[in-house]
């Protein structure tokens, strides 16, 4: 597998990054995981337009979807389409809030056939994924991807939870968000800080933790590495837009 990192600003993009997208490839099958704001940018910078062979939504919030909802102009109305409906994993609800966001009631089964998620363990193209339910206020799933024995998590948004560790139980690579930062009071049961990070990551026995999702506007993300080493020893580091890794 290779991970591809689109996007990985949380909550609303920052200066350098635009919100969560992640694309994981195997056997010539690239599936993208969230699709968030300001990401098809770099989808073109660093795929192809037309890369996406399916796309995995983890959840509804604006950060992790939004650009879903462009794409479908990308599909629709290029000059050498139109092109088929595209696979697309995500929570219930899905069509009819990427259709509102796009202003439009007609619906999007030309552009996108839609399957909803449950937890279980279900193929996409190569890749076997699992999917839970982890903790944070909408719907929301984290996500385990094997293939050829190797395993990438990655925990979409998340407070603390037993199904984040099952689903980064022994993973290679677990792409974990650490939204805020330790030592201040944080909302509950909404994000990670980079110490719940890496408590995980070693809970798990994660054999690298890949930081993403920090808040650039209010963060530190000296501060966010600081506290996630202190709580794992494994390799790890912060993710940034164009970054790939072998898994």
């Amino acid at each position: 597998m290779r991970l591809t990192v689109l996007g990985c600003a949380g909550s609303f993009p920052g200066p350098e990054s635009p919100c969560s997208a992640y694309l994981v490839e195997a056997d010539g099958f690239r599936l993208l995981i969230d699709f968030g704001s300001g990401s098809l940018s770099t989808l073109q910078r660093y795929a192809g337009l037309h890369a996406p062979d399916a796309i995995l939504l983890t959840h509804l919030h604006c950060d992790h979807v939004l650009d879903a909802v462009t794409y479908v102009v990308v599909r629709r109305y290029a000059p050498d389409g139109p092109y088929p409906p595209l696979p697309v994993y995500a929570p219930s609800g899905a069509p009819d809030r990427l259709m509102a966001a796009y202003g439009d009631d007609t619906g999007m089964d030309d552009v996108y056939q839609f399957y909803g998620l449950q937890p279980g363990t279900f193929p996409i193209g190569p890749f076997t994924v699992t999917v839970d339910r982890v903790n944070h206020p909408v719907e929301t799933y984290g996500v385990r991807l094997e293939h050829d024995g190797r395993v990438l998590c990655y925990s979409s948004d998340t407070a603390p939870c037993e199904a984040l560790l099952r689903l980064a139980q022994d993973a290679d690579v677990f792409l974990c968000e650490a939204s805020y930062l330790d030592g201040v009071e944080n909302p509950p049961d909404l994000h990670l800080t980079g110490r719940e990070a890496g408590e995980a990551a070693t809970k798990a026995g994660a054999r690298r933790l890949l930081l993403t999702h920090l808040v650039a506007a209010w963060g530190s993300e000296a501060h966010t590495v600081e506290s996630a080493a202190a709580a794992y020893a494994g390799p790890l580091e912060v993710v940034r837009p164009g970054a790939s890794y072998d898994i």
